[in-house]
């Protein structure tokens, strides 16, 4: 062995050494993290017998903005913020595993959204429909659910708003997961393809693609796209757009990659359950208003927001389903519902409105 060669030997050497060094310091760290997990439990338990609330949303996400912050690289923060989720999923399974309700079958966007929420450590369950993600949580048969709201290319998802006029559920956190597109299929080439599956969002969201690509294939919508791929898994001429993780499950080629019209293409995904959070710092809150259907009735129901010094996120108009031409309206304000000129401005609204509903308060999503 040549000089150069033994010294880089020694210098690979001693770096691979404190590797394994700190490999073994992490894992010393993480078992006592986790014993602390376990503690916090049986303390927990002892004060508060059958009715202890183990997730802590405030709490985690303060850990995961705080971590953030303090990043030193090289690892970028969001990349930080995911492993972390992970050991804090780990540690609180320990105390007690989670269910997550979510729009199946396996391998959807939803369910993406519920693991980047909650971690691989909870335990998620398929849903056929939203109804159903619904009726789990409000029996108790899973702690919470994982719903579609938004998407930055489409737009609303109206089903969702609608469910929460009649639910009792409260929104107790939001997930954005950035959303990238994939034509899956057996067939080995685009020549081949003669129908496209997909949920009649994604086949939107990747209209200019399929029209430049696939202008002759039929567009057949679906409840999911992993639904679109359990389709295409048994017919050799046709695709379906779909994430990667569908094509892991059900065994499909990938004939195009990211195929979304839109890069920054986002679904924004919110998580319900039997109670909102408490204050984390950096909060929304989300409501369900209707007012007098006369000129100006709008604008004067949300004066007390612009009085007190809120601002609002967000805003969508749906039917109200009790009469002609009446309408709810669903608004994002940020702050939390605890918060002093939150609080304030809400008791003039309760007042003023002809329908007043708090759907939750809950952190702002950590990207």
């Amino acid at each position: 062995m040549s000089e150069s060669a033994n010294q880089e030997h020694q210098a690979l050497a001693a770096v691979r050494d404190r590797i394994d060094a700190i490999d073994l310091e992490i894992l010393r760290l993480i078992s006592e993290r986790a014993r602390c997990a376990q503690q916090v439990a049986r303390i927990k338990t002892e004060a508060r017998g059958g009715s202890v609330q183990f997730y802590r949303p405030e709490r985690e996400v303060a850990v995961l903005r705080r971590i953030k912050e303090a990043n030193p690289g090289p690892l970028d923060g969001e990349e930080v913020a995911r492993l972390f989720r992970e050991i804090m999923s780990a540690c609180l399974a320990l105390e007690r595993p989670l269910k997550a309700a979510f729009l199946g079958p396996e391998g959807t966007f939803t369910q993406a959204a519920a693991i980047k929420h909650f971690g691989h450590s909870v335990v998620t369950q398929a849903m056929a429909t939203l109804d159903e993600i619904f009726r789990e949580v409000e029996a108790g048969a899973c702690d919470f659910g994982v719903v579609p709201v938004e998407n930055s290319t489409e737009g609303v998802v109206s089903h969702t708003l609608d469910l929460f006029m009649s639910s009792p559920l409260m929104i107790t956190g939001e997930v954005c997961l950035r959303v990238h597109q994939h034509l899956l299929s057996k067939a080995p080439d685009l020549a081949s393809i003669r129908r496209v599956y997909s949920h009649q969002q994604s086949l939107a969201q990747c209209r200019e693609w399929l029209d430049r690509h696939l202008p002759s294939a039929e567009r057949l919508p679906v409840g999911s796209n992993a639904e679109a791929a359990r389709l295409v898994a048994g017919d050799p001429e046709a695709a379906a757009v779909a994430g990667l993780q569908a094509a892991e499950i059900y065994k499909l080629g990938v004939l195009a990659e990211r195929i979304e019209d839109e890069p920054s293409n986002t679904t924004r995904f919110l998580v319900i359950g039997q109670q909102d959070a408490p204050p984390s710092g950096q909060d929304k809150t989300s409501l369900l208003l209707s007012c007098k259907n006369q000129a100006g009735g709008l604008y004067h129901l949300l004066a007390p927001l612009s009085k007190h010094g809120i601002s609002m996120s967000r805003i969508e108009s749906r039917p109200s389903r009790r009469g002609l031409w009446d309408y709810v309206f669903f608004i994002d304000i940020l702050g939390h519902r605890q918060d002093p000129e939150v609080a304030a401005a809400l008791q003039i609204l309760e007042q003023e409105a002809l329908l007043f509903k708090v759907l939750g308060s809950y952190p702002v999503a950590v990207l």
